[in-house]
């Protein structure tokens, strides 16, 4: 207790979610269930009625319920904390430091967007999930919050704005498209679509048993290519001190935050399809699993920092935003070829100015860049055709399951030498 006459020091000022919260959420929940009882009760004589007036039940329990989370969440900004609190019958206090803010990501679900509101992300450093979430605030609100966060996690004024951002690369919707239509799913489609016209002429059976399966792998392929292109609709990268700053989405936006220390590896990849265009796709594989609730243990995660674009695109975004300067790729030697006569032309790797490098992929080339401060681990691969043909493979691991860099099929020799000075470099 504090000392007669010394006044006491004045608690956090509470806040609450916009009052619209529980109608956002209820809607969501019961969009998806709306339609299934409504199309299942046309399709039986009883009518719409009862499908609506179980509709109408869950509504009202929904509602009940984002009430009652309404009434009982509040949040509130501590000095350096930011305080959440919710739970009725099981209270959750949190106090998320904004020194350990990892970053701080804005989402837009599309009925959150029909009010005007948002989704405040919270990640904290060493964490694998979105540690804090605010379900809903005003966009402005939700957008003064963020810049709040990030100046009090620089260690600024709380009031200094959020720093401009650079921006960097776009990718227009019909480059989406297309992209969407060259994929090995869309080659699928075409065969069977092919295989359709000429057993027509031939069977009318077998052409209705392969129409049959078409029309179901059609209706798959529609579906995926729709929420790949609603999902990296309007994409957009931008350079900024806290990261790299992605926006992307067509009925649902989302603004997240790649921040450069959380990034393992960079690739970039090239489909066979994709080649005649000169096209290619550069990802990041961040530690951890921000933005999805997959538990606490470290995930490989993979975010795109440019869906589809050229290749000369990805060179330079790669050497602007990350600082990766392109090096040339030492080819195994002319004996790797009995090992690996397919893909032998595309494999290379090298080491360089404290990266790692290696190529790989006929059908799909690969190339990784990989920051020796990031590796985890450094493996010594040698099979049976390998010692036989004096090769072998020096594999480094990063943080996260599957983000493996592959210096395949060197010479003996060299990968020793290569293997002894990855275990003995010293960041400078």
């Amino acid at each position: 207790m504090p000392e007669r006459g010394v006044p006491a020091a004045p608690g956090p000022t509470w806040q609450r979610l916009h009052p619209l919260t529980p109608v956002v959420a209820a809607v969501r929940s019961l969009a998806v269930l709306a339609l299934v009882l409504l199309e299942d009760s046309r399709s039986h004589s009883g009518g719409v009625g009862p499908a609506l007036i179980v509709v109408g039940s869950f509504a009202f329990l929904l509602l009940l319920a984002g009430l009652v989370r309404f009434a009982v969440t509040r949040w509130a900004l501590d000095g350096p904390t930011l305080r959440i609190e919710t739970g009725l019958l099981r209270r959750d206090a949190r106090q998320l430091p904004l020194a350990r803010i990892q970053a701080v990501d804005v989402v837009r679900p599309f009925v959150a967007r029909a009010f005007g509101l948002a989704e405040l992300r919270v990640r904290l450093a060493g964490s694998g999930r979105a540690n804090g979430r605010l379900a809903y605030l005003t966009e402005p609100a939700a957008l003064d919050l963020r810049a709040r966060l990030l100046a009090g996690h620089h260690g600024l004024d709380q009031a200094t704005p959020e720093p401009a951002e650079q921006p960097l690369a776009t990718v227009p919707p019909a480059r989406l498209i297309a992209a969407a239509l060259l994929s090995p799913a869309g080659g699928i489609t075409l065969v069977l679509a092919g295989a359709l016209v000429a057993l027509t002429t031939v069977s009318q059976a077998a052409a209705a048993a392969v129409g049959g399966t078409l029309f179901v792998y059609a209706i798959s392929f529609a579906h995926r290519t729709w929420r790949r292109v609603a999902d990296q609709y309007g994409f957009a990268v931008a350079l900024a001190p806290d990261g790299l700053r992605l926006r992307r989405g067509l009925l649902s936006t989302v603004a997240e935050t790649v921040p450069f220390a959380r990034v393992q590896a960079v690739r970039k990849v090239e489909p066979l399809a994709w080649r005649p265009m000169g096209w290619c796709r550069v990802e990041v594989d961040v530690a951890g699993s921000p933005g999805r609730e997959q538990g606490t243990r470290s995930s490989r995660l993979t975010r795109a920092l440019l869906p589809v674009g050229p290749t000369a695109t990805a060179d330079w975004l790669l050497a602007s935003a990350l600082g990766l300067r392109q090096f040339e790729l030492a080819k195994p030697p002319r004996r790797a070829a009995w090992k690996s006569p397919l893909s032998y032309h595309f494999l290379g790797s090298a080491s360089e100015s404290g990266v790692i490098a290696a190529s790989k992929g006929r059908v799909r080339k690969t190339t990784m860049w990989m920051p020796l401060e990031k590796v985890q681990s450094i493996r010594w691969v040698e099979g049976p055709l390998q010692r036989a043909l004096h090769l072998a493979t020096v594999r480094v691991d990063a943080a996260g399951r599957g983000v493996v860099a592959d210096m395949r099929d060197r010479d003996s020799a060299e990968a020793s030498d290569l293997f002894e000075s990855l275990l003995a470099w010293t960041p400078t």
